[in-house]
């Protein structure tokens, strides 16, 4: 074992903290732990003294977190981030750490004070980027899973949703309405549930080549109230924070079928009336179907789909919105 230095009178008051305490020498030699330290990770600090501080590693922590530290340390400022290691009985210890240079002398050491993330308030410890990449999965295994029985369904619903962010951000940016990021990612990632009440529509309709008879059309025009259910259903069985808010989702799923002129389904809203995500994602909905074959169509160019949506902006389709989209291409 190698030889280290005695700890310093000046650090041994960091022991006496309620948090794990972890310090070592210039050299990441570890000098001392707390008696917290070894409550947590099952390691007797007689055993680890002397041993470096990486001995508890994972292999779980990304690269770039590592890299991170290294930088900060190598030019002697505190650090702070987010470590997975592993406890002596080999659970794994989730852990924000920060890690502070402290100098006596000539001699360099790092106090490391650790808090398992069960200890933090809830959602504190996951970025709001990650939890929008969660919100955005969830979502579109939600959709998929609703309409599983069309294998192009997967390919309209991330078309929809791409298309939905880029106008949606070019009619924010237009317009200077300094939309909520967070209503606007609700917005992006709720598109791709627009159609989940097709799930409880037939088959036999759904994809008939021909034309709807009446009585066909009104079974079609309850798809979004058929949508609403499924998604309150689903929200009421779900108290997550990822997906807990679902008033955009139900707005998009409900209204994407009205129209600006008051004559869409399945209430006849007019103008304003009509949400603004729905006004957003009807046009991009509209948009797609015209330009993708389906078993009762042959596809549209995107110039004559774009020239339906120009004649029909102030009919169909919010004016602004349409006029913002068609500048898109």
């Amino acid at each position: 074992m190698k030889t280290t230095l005695q700890l310093p009178f000046q650090l041994k008051g960091f022991l006496e903290l309620g948090d794990a305490v972890l310090i070592t020498d210039s050299n990441h030699i570890i000098l001392d732990v707390n008696d917290t330290y070894q409550k947590v990770t099952g390691f007797e600090k007689s055993k680890i003294i002397g041993v470096k501080a990486g001995f508890i590693k994972s292999n779980l922590t990304n690269k770039e977190t590592y890299c991170s530290m290294k930088d900060s340390l190598k030019q002697q400022i505190p650090w702070s981030g987010i470590f997975v290691n592993r406890k002596k009985s080999g659970e794994l210890w989730h852990s924000s750490i920060t890690i502070t240079p402290f100098k006596i002398g000539n001699e360099l050491y790092y106090i490391g004070i650790f808090r398992a993330l069960e200890q933090l308030e809830e959602g504190l410890y996951i970025s709001e980027d990650k939890k929008i990449e969660v919100q955005r999965e969830l979502l579109k295994v939600l959709a998929i899973s609703c309409e599983i029985r069309d294998p192009g369904t997967e390919e309209h619903l991330i078309r929809v949703q791409a298309l939905t962010e880029k106008l949606l951000k070019a009619y924010n940016e237009k317009n200077n309405l300094q939309l909520e990021p967070n209503y606007m990612n609700n917005v992006i990632h709720s598109s791709i549930l627009h159609d989940i009440g097709k799930a409880g529509m037939p088959e036999g309709i759904l994809y008939k080549p021909g034309a709807l008879s009446i009585y066909e059309r009104k079974i079609i025009e309850m798809h979004p109230l058929t949508g609403a259910d499924i998604l309150n259903k689903m929200s009421k069985e779900i108290n997550y924070d990822f997906i807990k808010s679902m008033e955009v989702a139900e707005n998009i799923i409900l209204y994407h079928h009205e129209k600006w002129d008051g004559t869409g389904y399945p209430f006849q809203l007019k103008g304003e009336q009509i949400p603004l995500e729905a006004r957003v994602v009807s046009i991009v909905d509209v948009f797609d179907a015209l330009t993708t074959c389906r078993p009762y169509k042959d596809s549209w160019s995107e110039e004559k789909a774009l020239a339906f949506i120009d004649e029909n902006k102030g009919k169909h389709f919010d004016p602004l919105i349409a006029e913002t989209f068609i500048s898109l291409f």
